[in-house]
């Protein structure tokens, strides 16, 4: 668990709390963390809310899944819930408790390791159990939180966040006021209100990774979300909860990458890029200026426009756009 604790319960007390109904599960079957049904064991819930991911429900190893009372499972173990999607949000906060914050008398803790040649600035605090590999300079005003890991040689300009649990890799820079870990836009409409979904996951950087300023990018809903190695990311630019950017890609000024996307390798997002959610774009893809990537892409892709699609069919479409007026002036004066 995310304080080291055990926070186990049974199938039944669970069935209790979101007064649903167990099938196929005895009551006192325990369950000791939230996965997503292709990462669940026996030990595990998961949640099924979109009928499309049935067949990963059926091939799932989770010891028990959230539905609705529409969905058919056959002989797996579910708990049969109005809300599948509250329901999973209310059993993250029961499984997962965030610890309470820390804070320590002094700005560095006392616990905290620093490799040799590490420099401090003035006004810099580091949370309890934070490492920091050799050589690494954190300017004024950073503050790296509780259980973070930095590898050796990374540099953090002034402002800097790191929320609790994010691990850099070896030479990573990350320039000034750039926020890693904070929670990822989650909420769930219940009964006219969004009610928050808890985000206990993390944020993985890889070596050699660089990211401009003013970057944003949230932690997991459950597991991390990872910026490859190499890979580097221009100001101003959103990576949602549990996105994977590949190695070596580069992510331009005011891109936004939606939750649980995944980028290959040697991606390129030109400036003003939008990506949906729930895709994958695969390695060398370049997506254009302004674009917005609504569907999966193959390896290779050259994409542009609003929905992205092959550059040089934009293109044609543009030319065609732009004949418009003088077709339409031709045809008036055919009518006329």
């Amino acid at each position: 668990m995310a304080n080291g604790q055990d926070h186990t319960l049974q199938a039944g007390e669970l069935a209790a709390r979101l007064g649903g109904e167990l099938r196929h599960c005895p009551p006192d079957h325990r369950i000791s963390e939230v996965r997503p049904l292709e990462e669940a064991g026996a030990a595990a819930l998961s949640f099924l809310a979109n009928p499309r991911y049935a067949p990963k429900a059926h091939a799932s190893g989770a010891g028990l899944i959230l539905v609705d009372p529409r969905t058919e499972l056959g002989d797996r173990p579910v708990l049969v819930v109005e809300n599948p999607y509250w329901a999973f949000a209310q059993a993250i906060g029961w499984l997962h408790p965030e610890p309470a914050q820390e804070w320590s008398a002094t700005p560095v803790d006392p616990s905290v390791q620093l490799g040799p040649g590490c420099r401090i600035a003035p006004g810099v605090t580091i949370g309890a159990r934070s490492a920091l590999g050799p050589g690494c300079v954190l300017h004024p005003g950073v503050h790296i939180a509780e259980d973070c890991v930095l590898g050796a040689d990374c540099e953090l300009f002034a402002g800097v966040v790191l929320y609790r649990r994010t691990r850099l890799g070896d030479r990573v820079r990350i320039h000034a006021n750039t926020v890693l870990g904070s929670d990822g836009y989650g909420y769930v409409l219940v009964d006219g209100r969004h009610q928050k979904v808890p985000q206990v996951g993390w944020v993985e950087v890889g070596d050699d990774a660089e990211l401009g300023a003013c970057v944003t990018v949230d932690r997991g809903v459950l597991g991390p979300t990872r910026i490859g190695a190499g890979t580097k990311v221009d100001n101003q630019v959103q990576v949602a909860h549990n996105v994977t950017v590949g190695e070596h890609c580069l992510l331009v000024s005011q891109s936004g990458i939606s939750g649980s996307t995944k980028l290959g390798d040697y991606v390129t997002l030109a400036g003003k890029v939008g990506v949906v959610g729930h895709i994958e774009i695969g390695s060398r893809s370049i997506v254009g200026g302004n674009s917005v990537v609504a569907k999966s892409l193959p390896e290779g892709s050259f994409v542009t426009g609003f929905p992205a699609r092959p550059h040089r069919e934009w293109m044609e479409v543009q030319a065609a756009v732009n004949r418009l007026p003088k077709l339409m002036k031709e045809l008036r004066r055919k009518k006329s």
